[in-house]
């Protein structure tokens, strides 16, 4: 689920922090600037890990703070296909169950990878999975709140940074339009279409 990655980066450390002991001005400013953020086809950055080499430091013409070009590990999240998390369920819509891990919340489990058979009920607003027994089907349902096993079955990752005007004609209704339409930056998509999977409630009550 968290895996160890290896950066590059060029820290700039303002003059008022050289009475500080470099590497902790420069691990403060990497932690500013990466953790809670989604880097592109890495994953969620949760904190620095070590600094592993610090090249020499520069000071640049006009500017009064250092540029150090640092090594470092951070601590990503970043999960493997197939890997099995266990999260909660956020709310339900026609589009799937979204999972929440606490600090990590861009998870769908679209209505194909649920238990099967499985029906969205309108007036609830949960999915409901009906399962078939001897004595006829019993609906079993996907409770806001309840802690669900899946598994990661695939990953999505979208580039958000900005970019210039398509048009210089561009409106401002589709200026609107594009930030309600603004994609997380890094989903997981889950499964629970297997035995063992689903709603914990439904494997371990008697």
């Amino acid at each position: 689920m968290f895996v160890l990655v290896e950066m590059t980066d060029t820290v700039r450390i303002p003059p008022w922090q050289f009475e500080r002991k470099l590497n902790e001005s420069i691990a403060e400013e990497l932690n500013k600037k990466l953790a809670n953020k989604v880097v592109y086809n890495v994953g969620l950055c949760i904190c620095l890990y070590d600094i592993t080499k610090l090249e020499d430091s520069y000071i640049f013409p006009g500017d009064g703070a250092s540029h150090t070009k640092v090594h470092f590990r951070y601590v990503v999240f970043h999960p493997f296909l197939d890997e099995i998390l266990v999260g909660q369920i956020k709310s339900c819509s026609q589009n799937g169950v979204h999972v929440s891990i606490g600090f990590f919340d861009d998870i769908v489990i679209p209505p194909e990878s649920l238990q099967q058979p499985a029906k969205f009920d309108e007036t609830e607003q949960v999915w409901v999975w009906e399962y078939e027994t001897e004595e006829g089907a019993h609906d079993l349902y996907m409770d806001i709140g309840e802690e669900i096993r899946f598994r990661v079955v695939d990953e999505t990752f979208v580039d958000t940074s900005p970019t210039g005007p398509s048009s210089a004609e561009a409106s401002t209704s589709n200026a609107t339009e594009e930030v309600h339409k603004k994609e997380a930056p890094y989903t997981l998509v889950g499964s629970i279409s297997e035995p063992g999977l689903g709603l914990l409630s439904w494997w371990t009550n008697s």
